[in-house]
C-alpha cells in the first residue's frame, strides 16, 4: 500500500529535517545571546550567516541524495517488495528537492523565535498544513496520483513556507531583519560558533533517527504487518511529543537571552519551570494520542493484526514516556543554549547504539519481535539536570556581552506569552508531523 512507501522514505526525510532543525537552532541560540546583550548589529550579522550556512548545507545534502537516491534506498530497505521500492524512489525524488526549502524555513523560523516572534512561524505552519492536506486530497483522490500526489503536495507546501519566511525577515520593524540576500558573504568566525552548537546538536538528534532507520531496516524483514504497525506507532509516538518539544525549543531562546544578559539565576528558574510545563504537555499528549489510536487505525483502514500491535505499543509508550522523557530531553535544550552540546551528544549516541539498536536487532533476529521505539531513549541523560544544569552552567562558548544588565526582566507573563508550546506545536507540524495526515489520506486510498 502507499502508506508503506511513504513511511519508509519519511524515515530518511525526518532524519534530514532533524539535522537541519538542529543546525538552525545553533544560529538561533547565537542570535538570542546577542539580543540578550543588546548587540543588534552582531545579531543581524549572525542571522545572515545562519541563512548562508543553511542554504549551502541543505543544497549540498539535496544534491548528494539526488545522486545516490537508488543505492541509498536499496541499502536501507533492500528487503522490501519491488513495487514498494519503485514508488519509494518516486516519493523520495520529490521530497529531496524540498530539502533546501526546509533549510531556509528552519533558518528563518529560528531567527524569528530568537527575537520572541513565534506567532508568525505558527501562522505560516498552519497555512502550510492546510495546503498540504488540501493538495493531498486533490492530487490523490481527484487526480489519482497516489504517492506522486503526496510528494508534490509536500514539496509545494515547503516551498510556500520558505518563501513567506524569507519575505517576513525583510521587515525593518523587527530587531533582526535581512535584505539583499545576494550580498551575504561567509564570516567564518561566526560560522564556527554556529557549527559549534549546531553540529553536535544535529548529531544528537540524528542519532535517534539513525536508530529508527536501523530498526526499520530490521523490521522490514518481518513482513508488511510488522512494517505497518511499527510505522504507525512511530507516527503516533512522534505526535505525542510535539508539544513538549515545542517547550524545549522555546526554552533555548529564553536561556540564550538570559545568558546573553548574564542572568544565570533566571536560567535555572526557567529550566525548572518549563520542565514542569513540558511534563504536563507530555501527560496530556500521551493520553490524547492513546484515546485516538483505535479510531485512527480504523480510519486508516489498517489490518486488524497491525492495528492491534500498534495499540499495544502505544499503551507501553503512554506508560513509560511521562516517567522520564522530560528529564532526558528538556534540560538538554538549556544545555545547548548555554554552549554545552558535547555531553548530551555523547550520552545520546551511546544509549542509541548500546541500547536501542543492539536490543532491537537481538529481539528481531533471535526472538522475532521488535521494541516499540521507546526502550532506549529514556535511559539517557537522567543525570543531566543535576550534574550539568543546576550545579554548573558552562560559559566558555557563550557570547560575551558588553554589560550584564537586562533591559527588561523576563517575567512569567513574558515567558507564557512568547514561548508557550502552542505556536511550536503548529510550527513543528509543518515539517515532519504533517506527514501523519498525509499517511492517513494515503491509507484511505487502499
Amino acid at each position: 500500500p502507499p502508506f508503506l512507501q511513504v513511511s519508509l522514505v519519511d524515515s530518511i526525510n525526518i532524519l534530514v529535517i532533524q539535522a537541519l532543525s538542529a543546525l538552525a537552532a545553533g544560529g538561533a541560540i547565537l542570535c538570542s545571546q546577542y539580543l540578550g546583550s543588546s548587540n543588534k548589529k552582531a545579531a543581524n550579522e549572525s542571522a545572515r550567516q545562519v541563512l548562508f550556512v543553511m542554504t549551502v548545507f541543505s543544497v549540498t545534502l539535496s544534491a548528494i541524495c539526488l545522486l545516490f537516491r537508488g543505492p541509498l534506498l536499496h541499502a536501507i530497505f533492500g528487503a522490501v517488495e519491488t513495487d514498494v521500492m519503485t514508488n519509494s524512489q518516486i516519493y523520495f525524488l520529490f521530497t529531496l528537492l524540498s530539502f533546501p526549502f526546509i533549510g531556509l524555513y528552519d533558518a528563518g523560523a529560528s531567527i524569528m523565535r530568537a527575537q520572541n516572534n513565534s506567532r508568525e512561524p505558527m501562522i505560516i505552519s498552519i497555512i502550510s498544513n492546510f495546503l498540504n492536506i488540501g493538495g493531498n486530497a486533490i492530487l490523490i483522490f481527484v487526480f489519482g496520483m497516489g504517492v506522486e500526489g503526496a510528494a508534490i503536495s509536500t514539496l509545494v507546501s515547503r516551498i510556500f513556507c520558505a518563501v513567506v519566511v524569507i519575505y517576513k525577515l525583510r521587515s525593518e520593524e523587527e530587531p533582526i531583519f535581512i535584505k539583499n540576500y545576494a550580498a551575504i558573504r561567509p564570516d567564518f568566525s561566526l560560522i564556527k560558533k554556529i557549527l559549534f552548537i549546531g553540529i553536535p546538536s544535529g548529531i544528537e538528534n540524528s542519532m535517534f533517527q539513525f536508530g529508527k532507520l536501523a530498526i526499520q531496516s530490521t523490521v522490514s524483514t518481518l513482513g508488511t504487518v510488522a512494517i505497518a504497525a511499527q510505522a504507525m506507532t512511530n507516527i503516533l509516538e512522534n505526535l505525542n511529543g510535539v508539544a513538549a518539544i515545542g517547550v524545549g525549543i522555546g526554552l533555548m531562546t529564553v536561556v540564550g537571552q538570559c545568558l546573553g544578559a548574564g542572568r544565570k539565576d533566571e536560567v535555572i528558574y526557567y529550566i525548572k519551570k518549563l520542565s514542569w510545563l513540558a511534563e504536563a504537555a507530555i501527560v496530556i499528549s500521551c493520553l490524547t494520542v492513546l484515546a485516538l489510536t483505535k479510531p485512527i487505525t480504523l480510519l486508516g483502514g489498517m489490518e486488524a493484526e497491525s492495528a492491534d500491535l500498534c495499540f499495544k505499543m502505544v499503551i507501553f509508550i503512554t506508560i513509560t514516556k511521562p516517567i522520564s522523557w522530560v528529564l532526558s530531553f528538556i534540560p538538554a535544550y538549556g544545555m545547548r543554549a548555554a554552549g554545552d552540546v558535547k555531553f548530551s551528544m555523547i550520552t545520546s549516541c551511546c544509549t542509541m547504539w548500546l541500547c536501542r539498536v543492539s536490543l532491537c536487532v537481538y529481539l528481531c533476529r533471535v526472538w522475532g519481535i521488535w521494541p516499540d521505539c521507546s526502550l532506549d531513549r529514556y535511559v539517557c541523560r537522567l543525570d543531566a539536570p543535576r550534574h550539568r544544569i543546576f550545579d554548573t552552567l558552562p560559559r566558555k562558548e557563550m557570547v560575551k556581552p558588553p554589560h550584564y544588565r537586562l533591559n527588561k526582566r523576563l517575567s512569567d507573563a513574558v515567558i507564557m506569552k512568547e514561548f508557550s508550546f502552542l505556536p511550536k506545536f503548529f510550527d513543528l507540524l509543518s515539517g515532519s508531523k504533517q506527514i501523519s495526515i498525509c499517511f492517513f489520506l494515503l491509507e484511505l486510498d487502499i
